[in-house]
This record gives structure tokens, C-alpha cells and sequence, in this order.
């Protein structure tokens, strides 16, 4: 029988670290050179792990459970791998990692799977995913996993088992709890699509389940700033600065287009200056990572010369001193209230005003304002310009029967 290099090391990724500076730790098994990773739910600070030994450092009594803790898994590790070569029976580090984990692949669970994948989306927020998506994914995760224990008295349920069934009573579910919006309920089912279809991917279920399965989304109506609204909310002074500050930065992506995960990492870095003395935006977007090319209008530019010396900005070498979404939100009632606007006023409108009122209303051809969006398909553009033909509508029909023949 061929003889298999076999190998078990424990080991941090500390490319990203939690609030409190620790790492987390993981199995990783090697067989024939093919590795398996998992993580073993536990977090140490980079300084205080022994890299040659696999080890936490010290002699605390941390440091003694937590390396008592690996030294099992470890010979469990062993134990598996040398009973396998007895038994002479062909074996892999996946496998062995199942093994040591009680998880057959046969056998595999849809919270189980799901917590991998949002395992694997939180290492790449920043990268392939943003925060949001992360989050919105450790939500349908949670509602999954409420609806099993209500619905099936259960902890888990088999993915082999899941069929349109349980899909549609899932949505029954989301529907009877009001759990958000048409569309929110739908993006929950969305969500749990992609993770079955990466088990029918991996052969851990025979078919897709949501073969006959079809989302069905609700027309939302954008609303937007219109030029009047846009020029009172600038003009407006406000005694807090509070106020004044996340007025500017509204302002500011309503002439820029920038969402707020992108308005919030801007930085120098994304200024770039042409030929001919104008700046210009160049960023790739938190949630599509399509590049997003914007020219800098002189209104844009006064709000970045306004907080040049802002405390928030020299500290992270950031442009603007942007504050967390939600208290954004809740200060832009606010600040609806003080200009008379009756809108649910919410930041990402400024990325609408920006497509609408700013630039597709005053003529900027619809391939100039995809650009800028950063938007990968036109058709996703064209939603803005349904909303100008609307406006256009609401306008001729306020004077079509003053002009009238008889």
C-alpha cells in the first residue's frame, strides 16, 4: 500500500483580528500535501502564540486549557489517521477532518454549511464581500436556524432532506413573523438558495430544491431629492454640528453618487488628478467591486476643503468624517424635519438624487451616469431613468387640461 505524508498543526491567522486584538485559531491537516482547515472556535493574541510549537505561550491557566484543548484534537487526529492505515482503507485529509469533526459528508447539515460559508465571507469583508452582505447573511442564517427549532423541534436539519417544502414553509415562516418587507423576505430565500446550491455544487444533496422555486419581487418606487429639496437642504444652517456635519456628507454623495461603505473609505489615495487640472473619484465599489470613475464637482470639492483639518479625518487618513450608518439615518430625520422635507429621508437617496436630479435630468447621457455608478449593467441605470419619465409624466399631467382645444 502506498505510503501517505500525513501531518496535523494548529495554527492563527491574524490578518484579522476582533476588537480585542485576538486571532483565531485553527486545525489544519495535511495529507499528501492536500491540506483541510477548520476553525476550532478559539482566539488568542498574536503575542502570546508559540508559531514553532503550535502552542498559546505561558503557563496560565488560559494557556494550560487552551493547550490541553489542541492536544486532544491533535490526537484525535492521529488516532483517526493510524486507525485508517490499519484498516488499509483509502483516506484524505478532508476526510480525516470530517472524521475528527462527527461530519460525514453524507450527511452534511444546512447550519453547518452556512456557518462555513459565513466563516469564509468574513475573512474576505473588504475584499470579494462587504460588511453588510456578511450581515445580511449571519441574519437568514439565525432565521434559518429559528425556523428549524419552531417548525421541526430540532437543532439542525440534513440538506439531503430539504425540499420545496420546506422552502416555501421557510417563506411562510418570514411571511408570519414579518420579518421585513416583501423584498427583504425574498432576499432571506435568495440567500438560502446560494447555499444550497453550493451543496448540490459539492454532491452533498442529489438535486437543487429550488429547481421550481421563483423569487418574486415587489416594484420598489425610488425616491429622490428634487432640485428645490437639494438646494434648501444645502442652504440651510444649522446650530448643531452634528447636523451640519452629516448634512455635508449627504451633500456630498448626492454630487458624487458614492454609496456610504464607499463615501466612508475614501481617502487621497482615491483622488486622481487629469491633464488638464480637474479631479476626479476613482474607487471600486464595497459591493460590487466594479470600478466607479466620478469628476469632482466644485460643490463636492468645497465639503472635502471643509473638513481638511476635521479631527475624524486626520486621525485616518480619511476625506470626511463620516459616522456610523445608523446614526446617519437617525440624524437625517432630523434633518428632514428642519428643511420641511417630507421623505423618509435615508443616505443611500443621495445615490439616487446623484442619478437622477444631478446628472440624468440635466442631460449627462445615461452611459456617462452607469460610469460613474459604478453600475455593471445598463439595465440597472435605466431603473433611474424610469424614474425621470415618471417625473416628467406627474409634470405634463399638472398642465395637459389647461391647454385644451374645447
Amino acid at each position: 500500500m502506498e505510503t501517505n505524508s500525513f501531518s496535523v498543526l494548529c495554527y492563527i491567522r491574524n490578518s484579522r483580528l476582533d476588537q480585542k486584538g485576538k486571532a483565531s485559531l485553527f486545525l489544519r491537516i495535511t495529507v499528501n500535501m492536500k491540506r483541510a482547515e477548520f476553525s476550532i472556535k478559539r482566539k488568542v493574541k498574536p503575542e502570546n502564540w508559540n508559531s514553532i510549537k503550535g502552542r498559546m505561550r505561558g503557563t496560565s491557566q488560559m494557556a494550560k486549557v487552551l493547550n490541553h484543548y489542541i492536544d486532544e484534537l491533535e490526537s484525535k487526529a492521529y488516532a483517526i489517521h493510524s486507525k485508517l492505515v490499519k484498516k488499509k482503507k483509502p483516506f484524505t485529509s478532508e476526510l480525516i477532518k470530517n472524521k475528527l469533526l462527527n461530519k460525514e459528508e453524507s450527511y452534511k447539515t444546512l447550519l453547518t454549511i452556512y456557518d462555513e460559508h459565513n466563516s469564509q465571507i468574513e475573512e474576505l469583508i473588504g475584499l470579494d464581500y462587504s460588511y453588510g452582505a456578511y450581515r445580511r447573511h449571519i441574519r437568514t442564517r439565525n432565521h434559518l436556524q429559528d425556523f428549524v427549532k419552531q417548525e421541526y423541534k430540532r437543532d439542525d436539519y440534513f440538506v439531503k432532506e430539504i425540499d420545496l417544502k420546506f422552502i416555501n414553509r421557510f417563506h411562510h415562516y418570514l411571511v408570519t413573523k414579518k420579518i421585513g418587507n416583501q423584498n427583504t423576505k425574498t432576499k432571506y430565500v435568495v440567500n438560502f438558495k446560494k447555499i444550497m446550491r453550493i451543496a448540490f455544487a459539492n454532491n452533498w444533496v442529489n438535486k437543487d430544491p429550488f429547481f421550481h422555486w421563483k423569487a418574486k419581487w415587489k416594484k420598489v418606487e425610488r425616491e429622490v431629492l428634487t432640485e428645490l429639496e437639494l438646494c434648501t437642504m444645502m442652504k440651510k444652517e444649522f446650530k448643531m454640528k452634528r447636523l451640519e456635519q452629516v448634512r455635508d456628507i449627504f451633500v456630498f454623495c448626492c454630487f458624487t453618487g458614492l454609496a456610504y461603505t464607499d463615501v466612508q473609505k475614501l481617502s487621497q489615495d482615491h483622488i486622481v488628478l487629469k491633464m488638464n487640472g480637474t479631479r476626479w473619484i476613482k474607487i471600486n465599489r464595497s459591493k460590487t467591486d466594479s470600478r466607479s470613475t466620478i469628476p469632482l464637482l466644485p460643490a463636492a470639492e468645497e465639503i472635502i476643503k471643509k473638513y481638511a483639518d476635521h479631527p475624524i479625518t486626520l486621525q485616518n487618513g480619511l476625506l470626511l468624517p463620516v459616522i456610523s450608518n445608523q446614526r446617519t439615518n437617525a440624524y437625517l430625520k432630523e434633518i428632514a424635519e428642519r428643511c420641511d422635507i417630507e421623505k423618509h429621508l435615508t443616505f443611500h437617496l443621495a445615490r439616487h438624487t446623484f442619478a437622477t436630479t444631478v446628472t440624468l435630468a440635466n442631460g449627462i447621457p445615461i452611459e456617462s451616469v452607469s460610469k460613474m455608478l459604478g453600475h455593471q449593467s445598463l439595465k440597472t441605470t435605466q431603473i433611474y431613468a424610469k424614474v425621470i419619465d415618471q417625473k416628467l409624466k406627474q409634470d405634463m399631467d399638472t398642465i395637459k387640461d389647461k391647454y385644451k382645444l374645447s
